[in-house]
């Protein structure tokens, strides 16, 4: 469930030549750990042609996605490629919304980030790399690079325009537990319905079925208790035995790579480690309690949390960078959500596939006027 951010978009397009473009420019939301190190390609590779999908009529080209793809082993590819897909849909909506509120910027401004990369190369230790040479290693002409290079200036200006300090104080003053180091631990369960709504349905049943049986049968476990038994004994028996239970019942139901650990995700912090909605919900959890059905991009879920470690409070001005990397996140969430609903999105099957093309509603007016800033909610 971690989710691609703003930070590994130097393995969606491809290569370390875009994370030093990325890197020039700050703001952005931070890196997760969602896409495994780049392995070297040995075999000859040939260029993707065709589209993988329009959006408002924008097309997506094939190989755009197989930049990131190429990346993950093939027992992998077929998750790995939704989660690429969601974020290149939403790369496009969001220039669609900049280039509508009218996000504009010079030549010079791109020419410049784009020299200092040709420098960088040049500079690389050990040994030099030419700029041409690592956009073709890349599948990408110097066209696409600067486009990609263009949307990524554009959306840093509007994040300056709208994270102002006032923003982003009251962002700070309404998300304590993000910027104080709190980590929850939790399982979870992952279904993924798609955009049947019958599926849908059944998953989500499904998941509320799972949890009534995990109380239903820790409820049993402690009933079960001598009369002598304490509250803590009592306790102890309910947490083991929904673990246990939820743990079951990830490693058979769920389609989460975490299901070899009974769906088991580690610890993780408020943001930048997993989507909004898996972590909003799970961190509104106390320990050993279970969410409802949380819906993200990747699916429907439940949600345990295990475990959770207090932080300690921080002033504004020591987080400041921290809080302004969030705001960019929320931000992001925020256009997407006003766009993704009402966008045309036609997907086309994968090579290899068998076809199921998904159709989405008719495409949105184009907006008019720029968000207002946001007031994030923790």
């Amino acid at each position: 469930m971690r989710k691609i951010t703003r930070g590994a978009a130097a393995l969606i397009l491809g290569s370390t030549l875009a994370a030093s473009a990325t890197a020039q420019v700050p703001g952005g939301t931070p890196p997760a750990p969602v896409i495994p190190p780049v392995t070297p390609i040995t075999k000859v590779e040939v260029r993707p042609t065709g589209n993988a999908a329009t959006v408002n009529g924008q097309v997506i080209p094939e190989v755009a996605v197989y930049r990131a793809l190429r990346q993950f082993p093939e027992g992998q590819r077929d998750l790995a490629r939704k989660e690429i897909m969601a974020h290149l849909i939403e790369n496009v909506l969001i220039d669609q919304y900049l280039n509508a509120i009218k996000v504009t910027l010079e030549e010079k401004e791109i020419d410049a980030l784009i020299n200092e990369l040709k420098a960088e190369l040049a500079a690389a230790k050990p040994a030099p790399k030419d700029y041409a040479k690592e956009l073709e290693a890349m599948m990408l002409t110097e066209a696409e690079f600067r486009t990609e290079v263009t949307a990524q200036l554009k959306w840093e200006k509007f994040i300056k325009t709208q994270g102002t300090d006032v923003a982003l104080k009251q962002l700070f003053d309404t998300s304590p537990d993000v910027f104080d180091g709190t980590v929850v631990r939790a399982r979870h369960i992952l279904m993924t319905p798609g955009t049947d709504e019958a599926k849908q349905k059944e998953a989500a049943q499904k998941l509320r079925g799972i949890k009534q049986v995990v109380e239903q049968e820790a409820a049993k476990a402690v009933a079960a208790l001598p009369a002598t038994a304490d509250a803590l004994a009592k306790e102890q028996t309910r947490v083991t035995k929904t673990e246990e239970l939820f743990a079951a019942y990830a490693k058979e139901y769920s389609a989460c790579p975490s299901k070899k650990e009974g769906g088991d995700l580690n610890f993780f912090p408020r943001t930048g480690a997993m989507v909004e909605p898996f972590a909003k919900a799970a961190f509104a959890l106390k320990q050993f309690e279970m969410t409802d059905v949380v819906s993200t991009e990747f699916g429907y879920h439940l949600i345990l949390v295990t475990a959770r470690k207090q932080g300690t409070a921080k002033k504004f001005e020591d987080v400041k960078e921290d809080v302004r990397m969030l705001y960019a996140m929320r931000l992001r969430e925020a256009v997407i959500g006003q766009m993704k609903p009402k966008a045309q999105i036609t997907m086309t099957t994968p090579p290899g596939a068998t076809p199921n093309p998904a159709a989405a509603p008719p495409a949105p007016p184009a907006p008019t006027t720029p968000m207002t800033p946001m007031t994030p909610k923790n």
